[in-house]
């Protein structure tokens, strides 16, 4: 046996946080999430900025729950995606496990089958502790705390002919249950964290309108107990049949939650932080991204568009919205969601950003991504000619032509009627599939002539007792190759109008390169 040296009693004696390779042993245990969050743009609006914040957490201080991810499920569809994301998670699970967190296993009802595991052992040895909030088998939605769910699934939320109601046994045989790990499926969960110094506690699993809000160790009740929750987000799924409302896609539905979560109970996170990269995505969501900014006080987009994506866009695209400061009309919360954008759409007026911002929007526009235009999107950041742009902003005088291919130039009377016909030789153009040959708007006629050399209207206007007709609907490919979709249209009344509502559905379809149904 070795004696130890006076040196070595000495830095035995001393603190952890006293130790020479502290620095080091410190940041192999960190975990750094990216945490996305909501945020009311004013109260009782009813929008939501989307804002993402870095946090470091403390491995040893931070717990992961799987929740009920389970070998088998009664819906087919729900086991297969579990199937397709166990390996992903397993890699997320292992890389937590290495940055010193406690990984708790929790498949509901398959107690049976781990009991005489020492995971399952280290569950039930944790000493009952006094939770803040009484914990319960299962926490229902309180509808005056955080209103309905988005979603009905009403009917299970499968979309597969059920095979069976009890169909698993133990949890998918890809995640990995290793020693130090725990297995549970009740409020041990939360005892054992106590019992370890837990503060921290990332949820994972499924199903996040069901058993990842309700369960005694998932969102909702580890939430009221003061804990740091965090949903990883691109980690779960939703039983959501699609032919339910809001009838969109399964993948929206999941969206819809995640976005009900993060208004009302905790942030979300993606397994990218753990592991780097892309977040994961299901093989079968092949939606673009679809930004939508809305800052304009003329024309309501920032309610309009909205309703329009849920009810038009929602089998399509993976949508997000940008909307401005109620504080502050010069900023544009959330922009960096533009980096992620596979198509943007613009519904701004007269706003000027701060340099960092409008250096997004410049990264995003020379991509050569597709953009789209609604209504003062022409002079989205320009001001009124003679003013100048506060210190510390940037504006872009040039993005009517630049970008859109027109040359805005103020508009006609407010109180003309338009009529609006289909331009000649276009009748058979895809993206007015559904559009009248002719209808009428009383939304003022904006004049945008000349258009940009190799644009192609869509859609003419004819104001009344106005010699010159102007385009409203066009398409052009910018000089950086990236599609454009603009249109004058989209004042409030003209989202009532069918033909209006086909043509900016359409238009972003073309935008994405996605195919244009028949009417």
């Amino acid at each position: 046996m070795r004696l130890a040296t006076p040196a070595l009693i000495l830095a035995l004696a001393l603190p952890a946080a006293g130790r020479a390779d502290e620095p080091a042993r410190s940041a192999e245990k960190t975990i750094t999430l990216h945490q996305r969050s909501r945020a009311e743009t004013d109260k009782g609006s009813g929008r939501y900025h989307t804002l993402t914040r870095e946090v470091k957490w403390d491995g040893p201080r931070t717990a992961v729950v799987i929740c009920d991810m389970w070998d088998k499920h009664w819906c087919p569809g729900a086991t297969a995606r579990v199937a397709e994301m166990a390996p992903r998670m397993n890699q997320v699970v292992a890389a937590a496990r290495k940055r010193g967190a406690l990984v708790i296993h929790c498949p509901s009802d398959t107690m049976e089958f781990y009991k005489d595991t020492p995971q399952r052992k280290l569950a039930q040895a944790a000493p009952k502790v006094e939770p803040k909030v009484p914990l319960q088998g299962w926490c229902r939605l309180d509808p005056k705390k955080e209103g309905a769910l988005p979603i009905d699934d009403s009917d299970g939320g499968c979309a597969e002919t059920p095979k069976s109601y009890r169909a698993w046994a133990r949890q998918v045989e890809a995640i990995k249950i290793e020693d130090g790990d725990a297995i549970t499926d009740s409020a041990e969960a939360y005892y054992l964290m106590r019992q370890r110094g837990v503060e921290n506690v990332i949820v994972m699993g499924v199903h996040t309108n069901m058993c990842v809000l309700g369960r005694p160790f998932a969102v909702r009740q580890l939430t009221q107990q003061g804990l740091n929750v965090v949903l990883m987000r691109d980690m779960t799924d939703t039983m959501y049949n699609p032919a339910k409302a809001p009838f969109v896609s399964h993948f929206t539905g999941t969206d819809l939650v995640v976005e009900h979560i993060e208004k009302h109970w905790c942030p979300t996170v993606t397994s990218a932080d753990l592991l780097g990269g892309k977040e994961f995505r299901f093989k079968d969501d092949r939606r673009p991204h679809l930004v939508v900014v809305s800052a304009e006080d003329e024309y309501q987009t920032e309610k309009t568009l909205p309703d329009f994506a849920l009810k038009q866009l929602g089998k399509d695209f993976r949508v997000s919205f940008v909307f401005g400061d109620a504080r502050d009309r010069n900023h544009l919360p959330g922009l960096e969601v533009l980096d992620e954008a596979d198509v943007a759409l613009v519904s701004v007026r007269r706003r000027v950003l701060p340099k960092a911002e409008m250096d997004l929007v410049r990264k995003y526009v020379a991509s050569g991504k597709p953009l789209a235009g609604i209504r003062t999107a022409s002079h989205a950041f320009a001001l009124p000619e003679g003013q100048k742009p506060p210190e510390g902003t940037a504006d872009w005088p040039r993005f009517d032509r630049e970008v859109l291919g027109c040359n805005y130039a103020l508009h006609h009377g407010n109180k003309l009627k338009t009529t609006i016909k289909v331009a000649q030789g276009t009748e058979k153009d895809p993206i007015l599939a559904g559009v009248k040959g002719e209808f009428a708007t009383t939304a003022s006629l904006y004049r945008v002539l000349p258009l940009a050399d190799g644009a192609a209207p869509l859609l003419i206007g004819q104001a009344d007792g106005v010699k010159q007709a102007e385009p409203v609907a066009w398409t052009w490919k910018r000089k950086d190759g990236g599609r454009v979709f603009c249109t004058s249209l989209g004042a409030p009344a003209d989202f009532k109008e069918e033909s209006f509502v086909a043509l900016l559905r359409n238009g972003l379809l073309w935008s994405a390169g996605l195919p244009i149904p028949a009417p």
